[in-house]
């Protein structure tokens, strides 16, 4: 039905001339993108493959260029913001699908540019995938790859001068202390280059729960290329690996960290 309703939408835009300026076609393209939120809201608990392949069904649907255009840039703009974790998924393959191959283009160089960085800082990091590999330097100057094998882990990048880094790191621990009853080590990422600051971190902060281990990292030099491989363009950032390697959580806020353990747990036990 949605999907009906949006197909007359298309038609009664186009039927407006698609004048950049007249108020009925500023309306007309208001009122669509307000049904296609609806739209991707209505399939918000199907799989990215059913998304991936009704967004192909909406663009390819539309046969004039602007409003093709317009119809890909609103559904990429959505999923790459999306609400549902794992989602972004699906922006990154209209990004590949439509944009990268020149069938949609979005309104401006700055626009598509700016698409390409998402892209490109994300399709390292989506669910399922194997977490990549990163030397981290121990406060001794010694290095270990991360994620470790055969554990689940958090990875959090954060940095002390991070305003909502402090506030989440007086949370957390609270969160692991609560909600934590199975082997867990969290990889502190300290993601800035203040020595005595990070020092200062690794001194006050606990987590008194026997279940969590609690490991500290940097990377000063940037040498682990882990700014790209993870996204880290702000902080926080924060993942869940499952022991053998896999990606089961991005984009973890506290709220959504502690909906996913009960899930971590059950996957952790598959791995004992």
């Amino acid at each position: 039905m949605m999907r009906r309703v949006l197909c007359i939408a298309l038609a009664l835009i186009l039927g407006t001339g698609l004048r950049a300026q007249d108020r009925q076609s500023e309306a007309a393209y208001a009122a669509l993108d307000s049904l296609i939120i609806r739209y991707v809201g209505a399939i918000q608990a199907e799989s990215v493959e059913t998304k991936t392949g009704e967004c192909d069904f909406l663009i390819g649907s539309v046969k004039d260029s602007l409003m093709r255009n317009h119809v890909a840039a609103k559904l990429f703009s959505y999923y790459r913001e999306a609400p549902v974790m794992g989602d972004e998924a699906v922006a990154i393959y209209l990004y590949d699908e439509w944009f990268a191959k020149g069938k949609v283009a979005f309104r401006g160089e700055f626009e598509g540019l700016d698409a390409e960085m998402f892209c490109n800082m994300n399709r390292n990091t989506l669910l399922g995938m194997d977490a990549p590999s990163i030397a981290g330097r121990k406060a001794c100057g010694g290095r270990r790859n991360l994620p470790a094998e055969g554990v689940t882990s958090i990875l959090w990048f954060y940095d002390t001068s991070c305003s909502k880094c402090v506030a989440e790191s007086k949370v957390l621990p609270s969160v692991l202390e609560k909600s934590v009853d199975f082997p867990l080590t969290l990889v502190c990422f300290y993601a800035g280059r203040d020595r005595k600051a990070w020092r200062e971190f690794r001194r006050t902060f606990r987590v008194n729960n026997p279940y969590v281990k609690i490991e500290h990292y940097w990377d000063p030099d940037v040498d682990s290329d882990y700014l790209r491989l993870y996204g880290v363009i702000s902080t926080p950032k924060m993942y869940m690996v499952a022991p053998e390697g896999s990606i089961i959580g991005r984009r973890l806020e506290l709220e959504s960290l502690q909906q996913l353990l009960p899930t971590a747990k059950t996957i952790h036990e598959m791995f004992k």
